[in-house]
């Protein structure tokens, strides 16, 4: 069967697209640290264009939005300092205690199921002064053992850590070039249609960053505040440590409400600690999924609620954790891709018959 040209066209794109991902695909673990530094070069080459548009030498902006991004990534990070501080002599001293109230209230309604179960306190008490009582030296060698017995994957995430404001850095730096290098692969004869995608992509991730920042700031205030109305001494780091995080799905909300957690039961007696958590932490998670990214960010960029959902599911599922992380970016383009599609569908013969 011979081909038209056109078709050998098609044929051709297809297989140059299969050859990309099928590359992508084989070097994934090498591109991670790469791709984190893309997505971030994306979100902050506007503050470096607008300080080089005030005659800022192009490497002194580069280089102040890189030590503040990195800055702003440490305060989040030592947010938890001190929570940790605080929890851990409680937690010395109200563990054995908790187990003890436990021991309690479980094993005389587990006996009568048949299961004999006690929690050995003394026991726990002791693990607990043995673990929390030690000096500098044995946190650090314990550290040094952890390290030694998983050294594949310390060195992984310290090399990402090193390598990704390295790229970041030379991203932002060679932006302009890297952008117009890239344009110019495109054939002439698809330029202007690829500007009008590009621009508009560019738009849609614009109001999906707006968008997202917006939601993590509400966020940070529902929990500070919810949390200092149920008297939590930690309600402000805590309460700001999981509205901020919440930019990495599941995985923030996880770290926050763990902490959270911890400061309740350690802070209050009972159940009441537990329960406060349960309520705040439940109407904040309903709050996010189905008010505030649906609105502030599902609609800013045109995805309806059910689309916001199904995009972190479903990319999530292909991509693991970084298909979480970039699920709705994606399919913001995959919404500008769609539109256009559906545009040449309906004015196709296909559709018109």
């Amino acid at each position: 069967m011979t081909l038209t040209p056109a078709q050998r066209q098609t044929l051709s794109w297809l297989l140059i697209a299969a050859g990309s991902l099928a590359v992508l695909w084989a070097l994934a673990p090498v591109l991670m640290p790469f791709l984190i530094g893309a997505v971030v070069a994306y979100a902050l080459h506007p503050a470096v264009e607008r300080l080089a548009a005030r005659r800022v030498p192009r490497v002194l902006a580069v280089s102040v939005v890189v030590v503040a991004a990195i800055i702003g990534l440490l305060a989040l990070l030592l947010l938890v300092v001190p929570i940790l501080s605080k929890e851990v002599p409680l937690l010395r001293e109200q563990v054995p205690l908790l187990a003890d109230r436990l021991n309690r209230f479980a094993a005389p309604w587990l006996a009568q199921m048949g299961v004999n179960v006690a929690l050995d306190v003394p026991g726990i008490k002791a693990m607990l002064l043995k673990g929390l009582d030690g000096n500098l030296e044995d946190w650090v060698g314990t550290a040094l053992s952890s390290a030694r017995i998983g050294g594949s994957i310390v060195l992984t995430v310290i090399g990402n850590a090193v390598l990704v404001p390295v790229v970041l850095f030379y991203l932002l730096l060679d932006w302009p070039q890297l952008v117009e290098r890239t344009l110019a692969l495109v054939p002439p004869r698809m330029r202007a249609q690829v500007d009008g995608f590009l621009d508009e992509c560019d738009a849609v991730l614009g109001q999906y960053l707006r968008g997202q920042a917006l939601v993590m700031l509400i966020l940070a205030a529902y929990y500070t505040v919810a949390l200092a109305v149920a008297r939590f001494d930690l309600a402000l780091p805590v309460g700001v440590f999981t509205g901020l995080a919440i930019f990495i799905p599941y995985l923030g909300f996880g770290l926050g409400l763990a902490l959270a957690l911890l400061a309740g039961v350690l802070q209050f007696t009972g159940w009441y600690g537990l329960v406060a958590v349960a309520v705040i932490y439940g109407a904040g998670q309903l709050l996010e999924s189905l008010v505030l990214t649906p609105r502030l960010v599902g609609e800013r960029i045109g995805l309806a609620p059910l689309a916001v959902i199904f995009a972190l599911l479903a990319f999530g599922q292909l991509f693991g954790f970084v298909g979480i992380l970039i699920a709705l970016p994606l399919a913001a383009v995959g919404l500008v891709a769609g539109r256009r599609i559906t545009q040449a569908y309906l004015g196709s013969e296909l559709y018109r018959g």
